[in-house]
């Protein structure tokens, strides 16, 4: 007999930060992939680093570009 999902969900949310993530890891890698959307995601990803490469488009550190956002929003 499986586990309902609630109670396996509680049991995931007491391990450690880092174990959720490994565990997150785990889960997505075992989803379906979509050819599409990977092949739009890679012909995006080669746009942007083209982007930087040229000058056009700049590295924004994760922490200054929510800084920046919630600025915006406030």
């Amino acid at each position: 007999m499986s586990r309902p999902l609630e109670a396996i969900a509680a049991e995931a949310l007491q391990l450690s930060e880092r174990d959720r993530e490994l565990l997150l890891e785990q889960l997505a890698i075992s989803l379906p992939k979509d050819p599409d959307w990977e092949a739009a995601w890679a012909q995006e990803a080669d746009r942007r680093e083209a982007a930087i490469a040229s000058g056009e488009a700049c590295w924004i550190p994760g922490d200054e570009l929510l800084a920046q956002l919630r600025a915006k929003l406030t």
